[in-house]
């Protein structure tokens, strides 16, 4: 299957602004439809997986707010939920 044009955008933005070691776009919304946010785009939840030296000695929140910076608007409101998982390279999964 291949990857729509939000999570595709997804990925191009964190792979420019972190060149993260390792980074999972894992599209859940088949997972949620009929669910409130559902748009029917195929495309409403999302989840992040990365890994960068860039969120090293950084906090859960900033690398949040880093990732959230990141892709603009996307999260919110062209992307219902989004979940992140963001590590320093060594950090346990």
């Amino acid at each position: 299957m291949s990857n729509g044009p939000i999570q595709s955008e997804i990925e191009a933005l964190l792979t420019a602004a972190f060149a993260p070691t390792q980074l999972a776009v894992i599209n859940d919304s088949a997972s949620h439809h009929g669910h409130s946010g559902d748009d029917g785009s195929g495309e409403s939840h999302f989840t992040v997986e990365i890994e960068c030296a860039a969120f090293t000695g950084v906090n859960r929140v900033q690398r949040q707010r880093m990732i959230n910076a990141a892709l603009g608007d996307i999260p919110g409101q062209r992307v219902h939920a989004m979940a992140l998982k963001a590590r320093a390279p060594g950090e346990a999964k």
